[in-house]
Parts: structure tokens; sequence; C-alpha cells
């Protein structure tokens, strides 16, 4: 069962990762005229450029979600290979 939840993780990063960043590109696609009201930047009213910004930030978004699940996956395969090492020792 333990295999089954990491891999699961696993595949969420690779999948999410990018799908993420599209979603946000879209998103600020189709909301350019509300994006420009909020930030009151004339340029960000073109489609264009407000998928730009939001592209950027579902990055930098995306990047510390999946990045943080990514840690927390290294860090328990490091715990488990010292508590190995420990065993092996003991023995």
């Amino acid at each position: 069962m333990k295999f089954f939840v990491i891999n699961s993780f696993r595949l969420m990063v690779y999948l999410v990762y990018p799908a993420f960043i599209l979603y946000a590109a879209a998103i600020g696609w189709v909301n350019a005229e509300l994006i420009s009201e909020k930030t009151s930047l004339e340029l960000l009213a073109h489609p264009w450029a407000s998928a730009v910004l939001a592209l950027i930030m579902g990055w930098i978004l995306a990047t510390l979600v999946a990045g943080l699940i990514v840690v927390l996956l290294d860090i328990r395969d490091d715990v488990n290979d010292l508590l190995l090492i420990v065993e092996d020792e003991a023995d």
C-alpha cells in the first residue's frame, strides 16, 4: 500500500505540474480584462500579456507545491535509508 501511495504522489507531481501551469495561463487569457482592472495596468488588458503573467505566476506556484511534495518524499526515502543502515549496524 505504501508503494502505491508514494508512486501516486510522484505521478501527481508529473501530471499536475504542467497542467497547473497551463491552467493558470488559460485563466490569464480568459480573464484579461478583470486582471487589468484589478492591477490597474492597461497592458494586461491584452490577453497575451495577461496569459504570460499568469503563466509565470502559475509556474512559481506549481514549483513551490510540487517541490514541497518532492522534498517530503526525499526526506521519507532518506529516513528509510538511515533506518536500514542502523538496523545493519545493530546486527
